[in-house]
């Protein structure tokens, strides 16, 4: 069975294996694959496993011997899936493998926010508190989250997870959710009432037409000055112009992001010039534990596919 990543890069730097794949047929990892090169990379493969390299109806057109594609991530939209499905080509993604590692990375950020923890070690290896006249000093607002309103905009494994620790840190939690009954301890509410009200608003719906820009000049308005917005979603939720205006504004207090809309970003987004715009390289997934997971799930994909059970088909 011929086996071919075509971009293995960010799930395996160099710090974990692809040995246990390796048992199942003749694999080629390729650490990143352009557009021009996918067709080529992978004509002779079976199976091709992608993170991020696009799989669209003309490239799936070019690989007549493909039988399955493994999409090495939860979202599956760098696939044709319909065309790959009219190929006879079957499609599986690895759902769920970092609702821990993201749901932490909702609360490093806003930790970052309420309790300054960078800003105060980077002045303190400059001397600052060396020359404090008192045992302590700070010299911006801290926050205790206990008694603050959470909202929530999706309530899948992350958005649960989210709310959980949310509860745990003494928070009132809101959420805007298709579901009709939500968990204990969190209000369903309009995405009105929740812009209007929460103190802190964090992102975790899917990206469809309906929710694109859910987060723009209007939705802004509705939310108060001192509200922390944070986007560990989708990229193309939020207006990036129109938050960077409000940052500017002094109309939103801080926007914590792990996705923008083009990663990486153009050199000219405007959030990146805002000193109360707090973002990540879109690392959230990337914890240790959290890609042992994700290659153990893949693998155990193609395993499954293999022996006639396949599991995680989109």
């Amino acid at each position: 069975m011929r086996i071919v990543i075509l971009d293995g890069f960010t799930a395996d730097p160099g710090d974990l294996s692809w040995e246990e794949l390796e048992t199942l047929g003749d694999v080629t990892v390729y650490e990143r694959t352009t557009s021009d090169k996918t067709v080529q990379r992978a004509s002779d493969a079976e199976i091709v496993l992608t993170n991020k390299v696009v799989l669209d109806k003309d490239v799936i057109a070019q690989l007549p011997k493909l039988k399955y594609i493994g999409v090495l991530a939860t979202g599956y939209n760098v696939v044709d899936v319909e065309a790959a499905h009219e190929h006879g080509i079957m499609v599986t993604n690895v759902p769920a493998y970092s609702t821990e590692s993201v749901a932490q990375m909702v609360f490093a950020h806003l930790l970052t926010v309420t309790n300054r923890t960078e800003h105060y070690a980077i002045q303190n290896r400059a001397g600052v508190w060396n020359r404090s006249k008192d045992f302590c000093y700070w010299d911006t607002t801290l926050t205790e989250l206990a008694g603050k309103t959470f909202g929530i905009v999706g309530l899948g494994n992350i958005g649960q997870r989210v709310a959980e620790i949310a509860l745990a840190f003494g928070m009132k939690v809101k959420a805007l959710s298709s579901k009709d009954v939500l968990p204990r301890g969190i209000e369903k509410v309009s995405l009105e009432e929740l812009l209007s009200t929460v103190d802190i608003l964090s992102l975790h719906c899917p990206l469809t037409e309906s929710t694109r820009h859910l987060i723009n000049r209007e939705s802004l308005q509705l939310m108060k000055p001192t509200a922390i917005l944070i986007n560990t979603g989708r990229g193309p939720l939020v207006d990036e112009q129109a938050v960077a205006d409000a940052l500017a504004e002094g109309r939103l207090a801080a926007f914590c992001a792990d996705v923008l809309s083009m990663e990486p970003p153009a050199a000219d987004n405007p959030l990146l010039q805002q000193p109360n715009a707090y973002i990540t390289p879109h690392i959230a997934w990337a914890t240790t534990e959290a890609r042992v997971r994700l290659i153990k799930v893949a693998v155990e994909n193609i395993r499954c596919f293999l022996s006639g059970n396949p599991q995680n088909v989109v």
